[in-house]
């Protein structure tokens, strides 16, 4: 068996910063604070000085992308509509610490964002990012579209239900509250967003991940 490879966590924002040995001391920092950034990194070095530095050049920033799609798959696939939202989820585990959030797909700025939250799981927070998305766009009369890298969300909102098989308890009563509002959201009204697959594999990384691979 291999042996895990020790990561050091950079915490910018939370109940105390600065640069933790272990994910259990991270999570100490991030967890029922309200918009904690942070972020893992190979050594301590790394973590060091991203933490002498600014978040957002660690945090939501991709790394320049080539796909490795054919050019006929490319032209077939086109370009992305940016006239749109972009929505994502990430969670540290499963369950674990979660958090969603959504951008303007071209420009990168930060439409809303929730969490983190102290359990739960990336396809809960992808549905919920989803379900937020659609609201915004529905209160604001927009007629843009809402990129999605979840087939999973896609599905549970198109059905109107959180499929989740993560059970309810003390930990994640918010979590769930914030759910049966989405559920209840999707049932009583109606919207002509189109939701959109988000192509990974010709675009790179959607426009709202967190950056945290």
């Amino acid at each position: 068996m291999s042996k895990k490879k020790k990561k050091y966590y950079t915490v910018w924002k939370g109940h105390k910063t600065g640069v933790f040995e272990s994910w259990n001391a991270c999570k100490a920092q991030i967890q029922d604070y309200q918009g904690a950034l942070y972020k893992s990194f190979p050594t301590f070095n790394e973590a060091q000085k991203a933490f002498k530095g600014h978040y957002k050049d660690y945090i939501g920033k991709a790394s320049k992308f080539k796909s490795d799609l054919s050019a006929e798959q490319l032209k077939r696939i086109g370009q992305p509509n940016y006239n749109s939202i972009s929505v994502d989820a990430a969670s540290s585990g499963n369950p674990g610490i979660m958090e969603y959030r959504g951008v303007d797909t071209k420009t990168k700025k930060q439409l809303f964002i929730q969490g983190p939250f102290e359990q739960g799981t990336n396809n809960i927070g992808e549905f919920l990012a989803l379900v937020h998305g659609l609201a915004l766009l529905k209160n604001n009369n927009s007629d843009r579209i809402i990129y999605t890298d979840s087939k999973t969300a896609m599905s549970w909102v198109k059905n109107k239900k959180c499929n989740t098989k993560l059970e309810r308890n003390e930990k994640n009563k918010a979590l769930f509250d914030l759910v049966d509002r989405a559920v209840e959201w999707l049932k009583n009204n109606s919207y002509s967003t189109v939701i959109v697959k988000w192509e990974t594999k010709a675009w790179g990384e959607i426009p709202a991940d967190f950056g945290r691979k």
